[in-house]
């Protein structure tokens, strides 16, 4: 790759550091068009850095080598998360063009620095210095040292031309398969949306729902008719209501069959050559298989570590899945009459809905008028958070997102400085991918004084004109769980950008977000933001003291089809290249396959994510990694019973759990950091409780 830098003309809004406050991207400003020629310019502009790093004839040092490294690329950096952002929840087929000519270039840039020798020479050059006394360094400093020197081991600075040559053709076809993937898979589930011609289809959804399916469809140009969009897991909400069977059969089906019919949105072509792809680049890089590779720069260190936490947790969790199964299939004979019906998978989240309702008189349909999605934003997250922390928030309408139904919030600490800005991005539409995540537009870094701003992303249907949003439970807990994530992102108090925020460990990373969803079910909070959207009623307290007794109602269901997919994942990652099946006709019988083997072949309770739509690991980055959130959950479980131990909402709690640990991004280890923060190493206890899986671990 050259390091001649190509123009960028004034005009581009990349070129310089946005004018808007706390340095937000200018949407505006912003077309297709400027996205090719900004991130080119970046990565030439990083590498002419790069390359006078390495002619300073000065000793290296943190100054001169450190410093200037994690602060290059600017440019590159500012376009690669604007345009990430925008791909990600507002696609077309412009943007998707652009992402699959630049994949391979981004792989070849990334190769083009870590492959760099004498880069590699001047750091280690530093860290000689650095242990000899010879060069002062801080404990953000050395950590960061410590883990380029181990990107430069993983990227293959110790192989020779031949292999590292190799390694570059991989990395780069990696990243053109992986954008691949995420355009079947965006183009594949709305191929796969479900219409209705009648409303009576739809019976047994709530009015406010049926309205949305209609709003959907006539944003899809069929006025008239009714559209049930495909979120990404398997399971589909509205599984819940619908009281027709053979409807439920249908979104289901449209569900686990998308990326595996054939056409140009199937996927298992893209996925095997994936698999093998990632396999050989392990090989080269001296490790059994990716799987290993991918464990041994997170805190779980060995796949043995990993299938040892899924293994022990399984037995337990399949075991409650079929108890739930033999209960749920009697209301279902009760149901239809008979003693012969055989529960199905589509079945099972209706008729958890109503052995719910019988054991707790409680179900979605009575919970959904009392969570509006306005009322659980302002006095719900926003009060959980300044009850905690003492912050903040107002909305900033003069402030323009990437798409119109972006909306822009100032945060505040106490005192009345700034902290960040929080976009939030709630609703489903045809351009966005299905799931919920958070992602940084500005990273906060002491060294660049950014402060940060972070995006919130979710997939709530959104309701017609002049209605009000109302929510599912599992919908109120995800806004919790990514606002988690987002004040990991704000609370960052970092010197260098790359430590900013959730730049953690991978299997760290789900830890914060997963503590925030505790304070859903705080009964102070849950009583501010659980008021009836018409009436003005608080839920009754009867309902929000059952809401707590029911926690653990269908845990070895969710825990099961949570295993399922995290054992799936190992199971495609944790085989060598000639291991991978060599027909796409052989993706469902690997699967089930690997599934039986691991003990978690329930046919009621598929993989959250079957193979042919699992973006998490074939277009997330997540690849040999969805077992982070069960690791994290061990942690959070635990850090849940530290505040419960400490009197709970309070600010001196949530001030504490800031300092310690939310502010300190990726500037330690990560484990270290929980230690310190919580006075001890992990304990797995909490979890086996919350869980309901009463086994020894």
């Amino acid at each position: 790759m050259s390091n001649v830098q190509p123009e960028l003309g004034a005009n581009n809004p990349f070129a310089q550091a946005s004018t808007l406050p706390y340095f937000l991207p200018d949407f505006s400003l912003i077309t297709n068009e400027h996205y090719l020629p900004a991130i080119r310019f970046g990565m030439a502009q990083e590498l002419a850095e790069i390359d006078a790093i390495i002619a300073n004839d000065a000793p290296a040092s943190v100054a001169n080598t450190l410093v200037p490294f994690d602060l290059g690329g600017e440019v590159l950096g500012r376009a690669l998360t604007v345009f990430y952002n925008k791909i990600s929840s507002d696609a077309s087929s412009e943007l998707e063009d652009i992402d699959e000519e630049l994949s391979p270039e981004l792989a070849a840039h990334h190769d083009a620095i870590f492959m760099n020798k004498a880069l590699y020479e001047r750091f280690v050059s530093l860290q000689q210095r650095i242990d000899a006394g010879e060069e002062p360094a801080d404990e953000a400093s050395r950590w960061l040292l410590t883990n380029l020197l181990k990107d430069f081991k993983r990227a293959g600075i110790d192989l020779d031309d031949a292999a590292q040559e190799e390694l570059r053709t991989i990395n780069a076809r990696l990243t053109e398969l992986e954008s691949q993937f995420g355009r079947k898979l965006l183009a594949g589930a709305n191929e796969a949306s479900v219409f209705f011609a009648n409303a009576d289809d739809l019976e047994g959804l709530p009015q406010d729902a049926i309205d949305a399916a209609a709003a959907a469809a006539k944003n899809r140009g069929r006025e008239g008719e009714y559209l049930v969009e495909l979120q990404l897991p398997t399971q589909q909400a509205a599984l819940s209501g619908f009281a027709r069977r053979d409807v439920r059969e249908r979104v289901y089906n449209s569900s686990i069959n998308r990326g595996a019919t054939g056409g140009e949105n199937d996927t298992r072509a893209t996925i095997l050559e994936t698999v093998k792809l990632r396999a050989r680049a392990a090989k080269l890089l001296g490790y059994e298989h990716h799987a290993a590779y991918i464990a041994e720069d997170a805190t779980a260190k060995t796949t043995e570590a990993v299938n040892k936490i899924l293994a022990d947790l399984t037995p337990a969790a399949v075991a409650n899945a079929r108890a739930e199964a033999v209960e749920l299939e009697r209301a279902l004979r009760q149901d239809l009459g008979g003693d012969t019906a055989k529960l199905e998978p589509w079945d099972w989240q209706y008729y958890a809905e109503k052995v719910r309702l019988e054991k707790y008189s409680l179900d979605d349909s009575l919970l959904r008028p009392y969570l509006e999605l306005e009322r659980v934003v302002n006095e719900g997250i926003f009060a959980a958070a300044n009850k905690l922390y003492g912050i903040s928030f107002v909305e900033r309408p003069e402030l323009k997102g990437y798409h119109d139904d972006v909306r822009v919030f100032e945060v505040f600490n106490e005192d009345g400085s700034g902290l960040g800005l929080f976009l939030a991005d709630f609703f489903t539409r045809e351009s966005k991918r299905g799931g919920a995540w958070m992602n940084n537009l500005v990273d906060q870094s002491g060294l660049t004084g950014y402060r940060a701003v972070v995006v919130n992303n979710l997939n709530i249907p959104k309701a017609p004109e002049g209605q009000p949003t109302l929510l599912t439970w599992d919908e109120v807990i995800t806004l919790f769980h990514e606002f988690g994530h987002a004040l990991h992102g704000l609370f960052s108090h970092v010197h260098y950008p790359s430590h900013s925020g959730t730049e953690v460990a991978r299997d760290f990373v789900e830890f914060p977000s997963q503590v925030n969803e505790m304070w859903a079910w705080e009964p102070q909070i849950l009583a501010q933001y659980a008021v009836h959207f018409q009436t003005g009623e608080p839920m009754p307290t009867q309902w929000i003291d059952t809401l707590n007794a029911s926690r653990q109602f269908n845990e070895g269901f969710s825990t099961t089809e949570y295993l399922s997919a995290a054992l799936l994942d190992q199971a495609w990652h944790q085989i060598t290249e000639d291991e991978v099946p060599s027909s796409v006709d052989e993706v469902v019988a690997f699967e089930q396959a690997a599934l039986a083997r691991a003990g978690v072949d329930l046919d009621v309770v598929p993989p959250r994510y079957r193979t042919t739509y699992y973006n998490h690991i074939f277009g997330g980055g997540y690849s040999a990694g969805y077992y982070s959130y069960i690791w994290s959950e061990v942690l959070d479980a635990d850090t849940v019973t530290w505040f419960e131990e400490n009197g709970g909402l309070k600010r001196e709690n949530g001030d504490y759990f800031r300092r310690t640990l939310l502010s300190r991004g990726g500037s330690a280890d990560s484990l270290k950091v929980f230690e310190q923060f919580r006075g001890r190493p992990q304990i797995i206890e909490p979890l086996i409780a919350r869980r309901g899986l009463n086994v020894a671990v």
